[in-house]
């Protein structure tokens, strides 16, 4: 049996085909080659057309399948992956009313607000886990109040992989755990959010129904199966947003376990079994893939948005002409804590970890007849380690306890330094592993249609390729560079 894993990005959309008994990649591919067009009508706007995910999509499917050159009839089981809380809304026949506002649009942030104030607070983190914010609901609420003519043909609002695979099965349907990336969800009674859809007069009835995130989610339409190349009775058996999905992709199930990702900006994404919320909003709190009513499983989601972007600088700015291995090793002749210099990597905008503060990218206590370019670049990925374990401390509060980081063997992962000096200051171990999210995806295809009879199962076949320790002996000129380094972010703040 084979399994299809779609990712539907912002950047491009990807496809890989997946051997379900072996676990290894037949087949990978993505379109477009060049970036998708993100549309910006104002400052702070950002759209894109659904149906380009779906061309797009259909591309690699078919340049996928045709790589692999496999039996259409054992193509059974597809899984999506989808950029998180961006809005799609369609009419009656199923077509977009409208570009999709996608998740790095700001325009409903003061309706997010005006919601948290009007709800309160208390009841806004205790059953939804999160202030409104600039999320899915939020820019709903912006097209019913701003374009009303468009708004009364709205017929369902979905997220980006609902969306897909509505186009393939015909379906419209979501999951808890997409309901509460777009805060739809209360936690606490378990259902749609009453308090939500009467604050911004939305009606229950534009939502799609609920499946179960692991489950037959719609057959493939006959005319979809054959025109891309796949048997007739091929499913579509899971969907997650794609921070959710990152973290299955990686195994990270259990409370304790973390996700991370360090490219541009970085990732973290903790699980914990505890329905807690960080009163400042510093961190978000999502139904996870395997959340269930009975058996509690919410991603605790921290993002920074200037993380690896501080290390592309330096190699653009102050490294010229050097490779990022070379970086990092002339970066690696500097002992831990970089002679007192401190590195704050936070130039990428404000920055929800620090309570939306726009501190700035800065070096410190550089002194000119001492320090050279190793004591920068090596100041530069300690502090975005540092940058990670300060957003790690505050999971800690609302119950993530990090025993095991992981992460797919790319960006800041791919420097010793970074990942050394992360599992010495966090104390926890850090695997890395050969994936990705489309190939995640496709192992929880094959779990959610029954193929593997637990997730323990469908990943038996992901490939480790590293584990790297704490060093007792390095750990606490770690934590005294970490200390040095909180002290200049405090100055800051």
């Amino acid at each position: 049996m084979y399994l299809l894993g779609l990712d539907i990005g912002s950047s491009s959309v990807k496809a890989s085909l997946l051997d379900a008994k072996s676990g290894k990649c037949l087949s990978t591919d993505f379109y477009p080659k060049k970036e998708m067009e993100i549309t910006a009508h104002k400052l702070g706007w950002a759209e894109q057309d659904p149906q380009m995910w779906w061309q797009n999509l259909k591309l690699a499917i078919k340049s996928v399948i045709a790589k692999a050159q496999v039996d259409k009839e054992k193509m059974k089981a597809i899984g999506i992956s989808y950029q998180m809380h961006g809005l799609v809304c369609v009419d009656k026949n199923l077509e977009p009313v409208r570009s999709s506002i996608i998740w790095c649009d700001s325009r409903a942030v003061s309706m997010g607000e005006d919601a948290f104030q009007n709800i309160g607070k208390e009841k806004c983190l205790s059953h939804l886990l999160n202030s409104p914010g600039n999320f899915t609901a939020s820019k709903l609420a912006w097209v019913k109040e701003n374009e009303t003519d468009i708004y009364n043909k709205i017929y369902k609002i979905m997220l980006p992989g609902d969306f897909i695979a509505m186009k393939l099965t015909g379906e419209v349907c979501t999951t808890v755990s997409g309901l509460s990336e777009g805060i739809f969800w209360d936690f606490k009674n378990q259902n749609i959010s009453e308090d939500v859809l009467n604050n911004y007069g939305i009606s229950r009835n534009l939502l799609p129904s609920i499946v179960d995130t692991f489950s037959n989610q719609g057959k493939v339409l006959p005319d979809i199966a054959n025109e891309l190349g796949f048997s007739e009775n091929a499913v579509v058996s899971y969907r997650a947003g794609d921070q959710p999905n990152n973290a299955l992709s990686l195994n990270v199930l259990k409370p304790g376990e973390i996700a991370t990702t360090a490219g541009t900006s970085g990732v973290v994404y903790g699980v914990s079994d505890e329905v807690k919320y960080d009163p400042y909003s510093r961190v978000n709190s999502f139904a996870h893939v395997n959340h269930t009513d009975e058996n509690t499983r919410l991603g605790i989601l921290l993002c920074i948005n200037g993380t690896g972007i501080m290390n592309s600088w330096l190699h653009k700015n102050v490294a010229k002409g050097m490779s990022y291995p070379e970086m990092n090793d002339l970066a690696n002749t500097v002992p831990v804590g970089a002679d007192g210099v401190s590195v704050l990597p936070f130039g990428n905008g404000a920055e929800r970890v620090l309570n939306n503060r726009e501190v700035g990218a800065k070096i410190a206590n550089l002194n000119l007849n001492r320090h050279t370019d190793a004591h920068v670049l090596r100041a530069a990925q300690e502090g975005i380690a540092f940058s990670f374990y300060y957003g790690m401390e505050i999971m800690k509060e609302i119950g993530v306890k990090p025993d095991v980081i992981r992460a797919g063997n790319a960006n800041m992962f791919l420097s010793p330094l970074f990942r050394e000096t992360l599992a010495n200051v966090s104390g926890a171990v850090i695997e890395l592993y050969d994936t990705d999210g489309s190939l995640g995806a496709a192992r929880g295809a094959g779990f959610g249609t029954g193929y593997y009879s637990s997730l323990e199962e469908a990943f038996n076949g992901l490939e480790k390729i590293a584990t790297i320790k704490p060093n007792d002996s390095m750990r606490k000129e770690t934590l005294k560079a970490y200390s040095c380094w909180t002290n200049e972010l405090n100055k800051n703040l």
